[in-house]
């Protein structure tokens, strides 16, 4: 980091089941109570709070010693699991605040955009509904799609924070779901373009697929978007999470090019990493260098997540 550099990190976590300890009778949360299948407790809850937080606070370092300013996150139960969040240590002097909308996810985990006020300003927000059938034809109740208007530093973005449907009947079967999560957004994008001269997007999330996926590929094609995470694919290397030793970069950042250019008073695209720090890895064992995560089928760990975070670094161009 050069002297005076004005950097600013955003950032996407799956928080794997960022479940409180109470039983909600409206979604299917059984499992993470102190009586369910996973026997989760209020103290788990707390250890999982401390080691998100920390996390969240360190993502980024050392290209950027300061947090993050937008952080999306993914399986987050409700609003009172982010209040919690935001006010563990060593998150609670930074005072973030957060977008979040419960969605009709049966299991009722949501996205949210946590942020910081002192350098981002919510103008507007809304869930965009993902109206998507099963091949049965019965609708699939996933995540909404999180859109956020917003200005950091004063510079307008249009924010979406995605959880896309995920591959548990297999990827082929599921991969028209995530193809029509693209062309929502795309459709979205194309009206803002409309009334906007070189909008800035950023688009993040887990999106159950990888850069080269079709889904992916359908959102960034013929558009105004550039993935600077397909560089940082490496299947058999390096990713965003671990399954069965194979390794997936599902955790994207994408942004429009309008962030590849250095006017003064605008945000330039810096870097993009994955935040797989020594500290968020099994240490050993058959899963040794994946995420270390909060549970393994029933079996309690007690670690961060199943996935590592995600993240950008922009520079703000004040000269």
């Amino acid at each position: 980091m050069k002297k005076n550099e004005q950097l600013y990190t955003v950032a996407f976590y799956n928080l794997e089941n960022l479940f409180d300890a109470e039983n909600n009778e409206r979604t299917l949360d059984d499992d993470f109570t102190p009586e369910g299948f996973k026997k989760w407790t209020p103290k788990r809850y707390e250890k999982k709070l401390s080691k998100v937080a920390k996390t969240i606070f360190g993502i980024g370092k050392p290209n950027n010693p300061n947090p993050p300013v937008l952080v999306g996150v993914a399986e987050a139960e409700n609003k009172t699991v982010l209040q919690d969040l935001v006010q563990k240590h060593p998150l609670n002097p930074i005072s973030y605040k957060f977008v979040h909308y419960e969605s009709p996810d049966e299991r009722g985990i949501d996205t949210a955009l946590l942020y910081n006020p002192k350098y981002f300003e919510v103008i507007h927000a809304e869930p965009m509904a993902l109206m998507i059938k099963n091949l049965d034809g019965v609708r699939d109740t996933t995540r909404d799609i999180l859109y956020v208007k917003g200005r950091l530093n004063g510079e307008e973005m249009h924010v979406f924070v995605n959880h896309w449907p995920s591959r548990w009947e297999g990827n082929e079967a599921t991969e028209y779901k995530r193809i029509r999560a693209a062309e929502v957004i795309r459709g979205k994008m194309k009206g803002i373009d409309n009334h906007y001269k070189e909008p800035n997007f950023i688009i993040m999330g887990d999106f159950n697929d990888d850069p080269d996926s079709a889904s992916i590929q359908e959102l960034i094609a013929d558009s105004s978007l550039y993935n600077p995470m397909e560089k940082l694919h490496a299947p058999g290397k390096r990713g965003s999470s671990n399954y069965k030793k194979t390794w997936s970069l599902f955790d994207q950042i994408i942004i429009s090019h309008s962030f590849l250019n250095y006017q003064k008073r605008t945000h330039s695209f810096r870097e993009a990493n994955i935040y797989d720090e020594v500290h968020l890895k099994e240490h050993d064992g058959k899963y040794e260098g994946s995420p270390f995560r909060t549970y393994a089928g029933r079996k309690y760990l007690g670690g961060y997540s199943d996935h590592f975070p995600v993240y950008i670094i922009l520079k703000y161009n004040d000269n």
